[in-house]
């Protein structure tokens, strides 16, 4: 594993290498299967670059763990408001997570319905292309609308686009106080019911899971802001939702260990056998969904995210077609069924997209690992290549890597 120190060695180490090129960052996100090329770590381009808590803004390289960087939140009362998930404990992984990889990876917890995901927090990154070229996109300032956003696009790209080294994020402050009501027993029809009402309600929910945490079935809800308001609205919040069953409510401290941590990182899957799905769809149809499964699930965002422990080589996707959603294989089991890629089948239309898009950064194939596409490594250079005056002054926006229509089972981050 080649441990660049610097942007620049990263980028002369690109440009003269062979490929294929798998990225890392900490090594604790690599979901799925297996992906091929020579490792190159970023974790060596590290440390903070810039940080205004005034201004809500901080920079830092690649290779920065995390830790770092939230401690230094919380001394100034701030926090990544996105609650960046920790893939160790489910992939049984011992790396350090950083902030690239959390980057690469979109890595979201509980609190996106309301916050947003990683990508919206981005408002800058720097970025090597597969030809050694280092790129900046996007500023240190929130309002920043120069030239094509392709921050969002490499958030969420896996390291299949481009070498990531550098990320400006916006960053919020950290809430007061924090109340997490629990509703024991529910069935997934019934969680889903009372999340729904309580999202639904003006008590700014910003927490709603459902599975068991070792301790039973229970619904979680949380709430978070400031004491006076948090106390108001956990009382009104579970008068509302007396209907749904009995509510017991829990003060942020209260009791070990936090639930919230063991929803953000999947804790009920940890060191469990079997495959693990990370499957997206309206939380209209989870309980639906959840009845097809027929397993342990754990339901995140109201039941708009479903994590499924599943025996090996399980082809969930086929299983939950017409649904309306789409489904990652977060945790393969070794030996499993091969023909089940990690990420899925892209619609023909949107599978040209991606190709040129992969064209235009990486056109010699140097990320083409097999991480989120057919191994192309071995089919030589691709055609177009990457045209910076072009990309630089084009005044468009993208949301990411291109997600598949409503009808199938698609790919997103």
């Amino acid at each position: 594993m080649r441990r660049p120190e610097t942007e620049a060695d990263l980028a002369r180490m690109v440009a003269l290498d062979g490929g294929p090129l798998l990225l890392e960052g900490g090594g604790t996100r690599a979901v799925g299967r297996p992906a091929r090329g020579r490792g190159l770590s970023v974790a060596g381009i590290s440390g903070v670059t810039l940080y205004e808590p005034g201004a809500l803004t901080l920079s830092a390289r690649a290779g920065t763990p995390l830790a770092e960087i939230e401690a230094l939140l919380a001394g100034e009362g701030q926090r990544l408001a996105f609650e960046p998930m920790d893939h160790r404990g489910l992939l049984g992984t011992s790396g350090t997570p950083t902030l690239g990889g959390m980057v690469a990876a979109n890595a979201t917890g509980p609190r996106r319905m309301v916050a947003g995901a990683v990508r919206d927090a981005v408002l800058g990154l720097r970025f090597v292309t597969g030809e050694g070229a280092v790129v900046k996109s996007g500023g240190r300032v929130m309002k920043n609308v120069t030239g094509y956003d392709l921050a969002k696009l490499m958030t969420g790209s896996w390291g299949t686009l481009g070498a990531i080294t550098e990320v400006t994020l916006k960053v919020l402050p950290a809430p007061e106080a924090r109340a997490t009501l629990e509703i024991p027993g529910l069935d997934p029809v019934a969680a889903v019911a009372a999340m729904s009402a309580a999202l639904g309600s003006p008590f700014e929910v910003t927490g709603a899971a459902h599975g068991d945490l070792g301790q039973g079935v229970v619904t979680l809800l949380r709430l978070e802001g400031f004491a006076p308001s948090v106390e108001d609205r956990a009382v009104r919040l579970a008068r509302m939702l007396e209907p749904h069953g009995p509510v017991r409510r829990r003060l942020d401290g209260e009791a070990a260990p936090d639930p919230w941590v063991a929803v953000r990182d999947v804790g009920p899957f940890h060191g469990v056998p079997g495959d693990v799905w990370r499957i997206s769809l309206r939380p209209s149809r989870a309980a639906e969904a959840v009845a097809r499964i027929g397993g342990p699930v754990l339901l995140d965002w109201g039941g708009g995210l479903i994590w499924a422990l599943t025996e090996p080589g399980r082809d969930l996707r086929a299983e939950l077609a017409g649904l309306g959603g789409h489904a990652r294989l977060e945790r393969a089991t070794p030996g499993a069924d091969p023909a089940l890629a990690t990420f899925p089948p892209e619609p023909a239309a949107v599978a040209r997209l991606s190709r040129d898009l992969r064209a235009r950064f990486d056109p010699r194939g140097r990320f083409a690992t097999g991480r989120m596409e057919p191994d192309t490594a071995e089919q030589g250079p691709r055609p177009g290549g990457w045209r910076s005056p072009d990309l630089a002054t084009a005044d468009a926006k993208s949301d990411g890597p291109a997600v598949a229509g409503p009808a199938t089972f698609g790919r997103t981050t």
